[in-house]
């Protein structure tokens, strides 16, 4: 390597470098720093013109991932591209080379850092419990930690520096942690599809197996609910997401069915008035979208008739209000009509034991016995 400022020639020369190549390789690289920082505004200008249109989030994470774009790293580009203009050795090469990559993979940690910042920093505003802000806080941490150390592998890699035996005893090392916190690990990761399916919030009301409640806490590895009783039932993560949940505050509107049961020597004309006063009493109702009423089934003891509606709203109060308007309704309309509801009957046949034992001797059939109801 020659640092002698004069060629053979006589002209100017630097690590066996002329002048012109020198120059060629300053003003591509003034010229790749200038590209670089225009880019940069333009397109940050037209995300945050684009982030201020939409409702999206995505738009307004690439806007805070770009802002960490740093000066120095952009120059480290430029100096690299400037670079390969100058006849360079092997070692040279090398450690430009390697220099570019490390400033490349920082600046990527950077972005997604800044990224996952951003993811969290969500959860801060608006009206979002303290529970899921905290738990967001210690999964971006979590992220965070995972991202710079497999970038500070990578750029301990790309130096040379043989990391194998590193590796090796981090793996041995997470696979016995996993092994022991298993089950910590996958309600928290249950936690984290939580936070971001959003299968329920806290405030909503759930329905899981025979349990019914307020969902009250989503930690991060239980999610606790005020039952209807006052008691408060904590389920893992991990096992609350492997069960069918129903979501009752997400419910735009109810279906209502129910059994009307007619007594039996009830006149054919009645009967088949049934469906239409129904179908007159229901859609007389606000709010309510009659599907149908039907003769649908012989009791034991009765004639019974299904009834289906929807009513137009989640409030569980105003569908029961809605419902008692309805069944007091065509309680009223029975009694005008001279419907008659069915009750529970049985009817037991009673014989005389003396004629029967009579009958029973001479081989004769005894006589039907008369009816006898209770």
């Amino acid at each position: 390597m020659t640092f002698s400022f004069l060629s053979r020639t006589g002209h100017f020369s630097f690590l066996n470098n002329p002048f012109e190549s020198w120059a060629m390789a300053a003003a591509v690289a003034a010229g790749s720093a200038i590209a670089m920082v225009f880019v940069r505004a333009f397109v940050l200008r037209r995300m945050e013109t684009l982030s201020r249109r939409t409702g999206t989030r995505l738009d307004d994470f690439v806007v805070k991932m770009l802002s960490q774009t740093y000066l120095l790293f952009i120059v480290v580009f430029a100096l690299y591209f400037g670079s390969t203009f100058l006849e360079l050795t092997a070692k040279q090469d090398k450690f430009v080379t390697r220099i570019a990559i490390a400033s490349l993979l920082l600046q990527a940690a950077i972005w997604g850092d800044a990224g996952l910042r951003a993811w969290r920093d969500q959860f801060r505003v608006g009206p979002v419990d303290s529970e899921r802000r905290a738990s967001s806080g210690v999964l971006c941490f979590i992220s965070r930690l995972l991202l710079w150390v497999i970038v500070t592998l990578m750029v301990l890699d790309n130096f040379g520096i043989n990391i194998t035996t590193l590796v090796a005893s981090l793996g041995i090392g997470g696979v016995a942690v996993a092994l022991a916190t298993q089950n910590i690990l996958g309600d928290l990761f249950a936690s984290l599809s939580i936070m971001l399916d959003k299968p329920f919030e806290v405030g909503d009301f759930i329905i899981v197996g025979d349990v019914l409640g307020s969902v009250e806490h989503i930690g991060l590895k239980t999610t606790r609910v005020r039952g209807l009783g006052g008691e408060q039932v904590v389920f893992s993560n991990g096992e609350l997401l492997k069960s069918r949940i129903h979501n009752h505050k997400r419910m735009q509107t109810r279906r209502v069915a129910f059994v009307l049961r007619v007594a039996y020597g009830t006149g054919d004309e009645l009967l088949g008035r049934i469906p239409q006063i129904i179908r007159e009493i229901v859609t007389s109702k606000e709010n309510v979208d009659f599907e149908r009423a039907h003769f649908f089934s012989w009791g034991q003891w009765s004639l019974d008739f299904e009834v289906v509606y929807h009513y137009r709203s989640p409030d569980y109060l105003l569908h029961m209000d809605a419902q008692q308007a309805i069944f007091l309704e065509i309680y009223r309309r029975f009694q005008q009509d001279g419907i008659e509801f069915a009750h529970p009957l049985s009817i037991v046949r009673l014989a005389d034991a003396g004629l029967a034992e009579t009958f029973r001797r001479n081989g004769d059939a005894p006589p039907p016995p008369g009816p006898s109801f209770h």
